[in-house]
């Protein structure tokens, strides 16, 4: 009996970064593969607007120079990141606090440098007329202010990262978190994120200054019920890189990794209605014959072609984008709220950390409400952005709202981070709800995807490829 000819020997279906990832794999292995995308454009969930010469995005999810699969993803070798200046600006009872990881790499030399000077500012005088030996208290506040790369003042408690003790201790824990393995971060015992900062024995001033507002941040989730484990990698990622944006805006991520695969590899407007193992069948482009089939949409469109699959719940996210002549004075600095006055998590002039997203002349300033944003949001939210960024605002102008319902898969415990990828023979499933909710774990499963795939497809001779049907 003649062999079946089959049209790909994967059919990858959703062109978001996770199935883009995975088609690059394959095709590198000599895996012909074909993505199907129902929308007229890859990216998914990273998408971006143009409006009069600026480029919106319309979740804006915070990324990581430290992100591995950034490095590791075949077809990123182009990619820009822009950082944001290093660290963090914290409001907090109408002032801003600056406050910055270890120095690049963390390791064990910054968490000594930290506990070093916890210990000196523990037994040094406030004052002294008298030179000590060792640290001194000015020595070990310049041992401080090198190990948190805080800018505040340490002679009197610095809200909203507590006492000069407090920030060292917190400059330890993050360079230990730095240099403590991924594998050691997910053994580590699991519950809600919010009760993992507390029961580890930080200042409260500490955690509800600093340590919340910015795992809000990069989590999307503003009350913490985030596994601990996946907020111990959000911290080690920040801890070891710096925050950074995609140059030109979200969607030149995807944009990216679809040019770089073989000509004819993505079809964009094909909406798959069913699937099987050997097969996938289109709306109006017919049924595609395979060797294996990946699902690489979001959840729920996962879980409409596959009835009974684990489906997380969301955070909703609202990005407000508005624009004016002068940019406020906190630069390019990621701005968080620690004082929870107001709907803005986090909020950031980005064209001065990316100015390819905005005209000559023109600031874009792009700001974050997580979980139900207000009635009047735009409203809100410039109220709460003249007190952040300490200016007025009733001359800015709105460009865009983007509301999106279900923008980030939750993470809460139990959380599985390596979810299986494989359904069975010849069948699976990527995406970030099968890894962690960020652009880092929506990479990596489909990479683990794309290795389990050619795992069961072997080393054996593939089948020639017949054409696909025509799609636009």
């Amino acid at each position: 009996m003649p062999e079946p000819v089959y049209q790909a020997d994967v059919v990858i279906v959703g062109a978001g970064v996770a199935g883009l990832a995975a088609a690059h794999r394959l095709t590198s292995a000599g895996v012909s593969t074909a993505v199907l995308e129902a929308a007229h454009c890859v990216g998914g969930r990273m998408s971006t607007e143009k409006v009069d010469g600026f480029r919106l995005d319309r979740i804006g999810q915070l990324l990581s120079t430290s992100y591995p699969e950034l490095g590791l993803t075949p077809g990123l070798d182009t990619l820009v990141l822009r950082p944001f200046a290093p660290g963090v600006l914290v409001h907090s009872e109408g002032r801003h606090h600056r406050a910055s990881p270890p120095p690049a790499g963390g390791g064990a030399g910054g968490a000594r440098g930290a506990l070093n000077a916890v210990r000196a500012l523990a037994s040094a005088p406030l004052t002294s007329s008298t030179p000590r030996a060792g640290l001194g208290a000015a020595g070990a506040r310049a041992a401080l202010s090198r190990a948190t790369g805080s800018r505040t003042a340490v002679s009197r408690p610095a809200a909203p990262l507590g006492s000069a003790v407090d920030q060292a201790r917190l400059a330890a824990a993050l360079a230990r978190i730095a240099a403590t393995p991924v594998e050691r971060l997910l053994a580590r015992p699991e519950s809600p994120a919010r009760h993992a900062l507390t029961d580890r024995g930080l200042p409260a001033r500490t955690v509800d200054g600093f340590l919340r507002p910015l795992l809000a941040a990069l989590l999307c989730d503003p009350e913490l019920t985030t596994s601990s484990r996946c907020a111990d990698l959000a911290l080690h990622a920040f801890a070891r890189g710096r925050l950074c944006l995609p140059e030109g805006g979200a969607e030149v991520l995807p944009e990216l990794l679809a040019r770089a695969l073989p000509p004819d590899t993505v079809h964009t407007g094909v909406r798959v209605t069913s699937v099987s193992t050997t097969s996938v069948t289109t709306a109006d482009h017919g049924e595609l014959r395979c060797r294996s089939v990946l699902l690489a949409t979001d959840a729920h469109a996962a879980a409409e072609l596959l009835p009974g699959l684990r489906v997380p719940g969301f955070h909703p996210v609202t990005v407000v984008h508005h624009t004016t002549d002068e940019p406020p004075s906190t630069g390019a600095s990621l701005l968080l709220d620690a004082d929870r006055d107001g709907p803005v998590s986090h909020t950031a002039v980005v064209s001065l950390v990316d100015p390819s997203r905005a005209p000559a002349g023109r600031a874009l300033i792009s700001s974050t409400v997580l979980g139900t944003p207000p009635d009047d949001v735009d409203g809100a939210v410039r109220a709460h952005l003249a007190r952040l960024h300490g200016t007025s605002t009733t001359r800015w102008e709105t460009l865009a709202v983007h509301h999106t319902a279900r923008a980030v898969p939750a993470m809460r415990p139990p959380h599985d981070l390596r979810r299986t990828v494989r359904l069975l023979a010849g069948l699976y499933v990527c995406g970030d709800h099968r890894d962690t909710s960020t652009v880092q774990g929506a990479l990596h499963s489909g990479t683990r995807a794309a290795k389990a795939v050619l795992a069961d497809l072997g080393a054996g001779p593939l089948h020639a490829a017949e054409p696909l049907p025509r799609a636009a």
